[in-house]
């Protein structure tokens, strides 16, 4: 949530032709993301990993960097490099035969998933959302070179920090 409100505010800002459409996009998406992160607590608290030690937690150099790029870009370059974030967290949902598949060999309860089964049915229409308001701006060459380069950017230090999470259990 933070992440998208620093984004939105960036955007209300601008005074470019693209800082209202943005500005819209993201109003809406604030509100599509409401809960998650204590949806996400919850799942880790079904599978025994207390709210608190997650919470005291210091997060991992990929982590910060992950999310402390997309910050340095929309502070310091244009709001709209933060779609490329979006698109790839938001572009790619899970399927619910993924999230059945993760239950079989986890051998976790249903509970820990709801992020994932929240997202398998939100994204999809996120992702169209996203999509046409990407179609609708009126984008440079620069503008695509930013959102590419945060997608990129995004895939590269998210994998990273699954692959620590994954190296940690």
């Amino acid at each position: 949530m933070p992440l998208t409100e620093a984004a939105l505010e960036e955007a209300r800002r601008l005074d470019d032709p693209l800082g209202p459409p943005i500005a819209a996009y993201l109003e809406k998406h604030v509100d599509e993301e409401l809960g998650h992160d204590e949806t996400l607590l919850g799942d880790l608290e079904a599978i025994g990993v207390p709210r608190s030690d997650v919470l005291a937690q210091v997060p991992s150099p990929s982590v910060a960097a992950l999310v402390g790029g997309q910050y340095y870009w929309i502070h310091h370059h244009h709001p709209v490099s933060f779609l490329g974030y979006v698109a790839l967290m938001e572009g790619y949902p899970p399927t619910p035969e993924l999230i059945e598949t993760l239950i079989q060999r986890t051998g976790y309860p249903e509970e820990a998933f709801q992020t994932l089964i929240e997202h398998a049915e939100l994204d999809p229409e996120h992702r169209d959302h996203l999509d046409s308001t990407l179609d609708d701006l009126p984008l440079d060459e620069s503008h695509e070179l930013a959102i590419g380069l945060s997608a990129i950017g995004t895939a590269a230090l998210a994998a990273k920090s699954l692959q620590e999470v994954v190296a940690e259990a």
